[in-house]
């Protein structure tokens, strides 16, 4: 495994521990695909997700203007699925701290915990195991920049866009990998369930 895993030996680790699964996949917003992701399944073992969230660290620490920052450096994450990855990128960058987002009902807005205050200039990485749509990174970086916050970059472990991907730029972003699955944008167009293969509903 190099400092900086590379695209084949991420993909890898995510299939020798159940990540990446070949199928028949529905989404909750409707769209099919012919692959689901849960990098969680690779994250639940520790020296996996050290590996893969120092990794993504070092590319991090190429960047100079980010590397400067490190010291007062907040890593946050939406919701709990980013979690392990911002903990375990906090202490390979020993930046200054973590925290994250939640939503109180499934389709309740983002919101932080009660006291828990952004400073007004607070440098702010987003982190998240994958980025497909972008919707929770989306509402998470406004959610961090109504309180004042400066969003200085994104990272993930894995990149796998959809048709509908939001778009960052100029934010650095980072990642270690990037997958491409075929996406169907609903039932009727797509070619599985033309073929009659069953679809099996994934959550997120």
């Amino acid at each position: 495994m190099h400092l900086v895993p590379t695209q084949d030996e991420v993909v890898s680790l995510l299939r020798r521990t159940g990540a990446i699964r070949d199928g028949h996949f529905e989404y909750p917003n409707g769209m099919h695909a012919t692959e689901y992701m849960q990098v969680q399944l690779t994250m639940r073992y520790f020296q996996h997700a050290k590996v893969l969230s120092v990794g993504l660290s070092r590319l991090l620490r190429a960047n100079p203007e980010i590397r400067a920052m490190i010291p007062e450096l907040s890593i946050v994450s939406p919701d709990t699925g980013g979690l392990p990855v911002a903990y375990g990128m906090c202490e390979a960058l020993r930046a200054h701290q973590v925290y994250w987002a939640e939503r109180k009902e499934e389709n309740g807005p983002m919101r932080f915990r009660q006291y828990l205050e952004q400073t007004p200039g607070e440098k702010v990485l987003l982190v998240d195991d994958i980025l497909r749509s972008g919707k929770n990174l989306t509402e998470l970086k406004r959610l961090v920049e109504s309180t004042g916050a400066q969003v200085v970059g994104l990272a993930v472990i894995i990149y796998q866009p959809t048709p509908k991907t939001v778009d960052f730029s100029p934010l650095p972003f980072y990642y270690l990998a990037k997958l491409d699955a075929t996406y169907y944008k609903d039932a009727g167009s797509c070619e599985m369930c033309r073929r009659g293969v069953p679809a099996e509903k994934v959550w997120i």
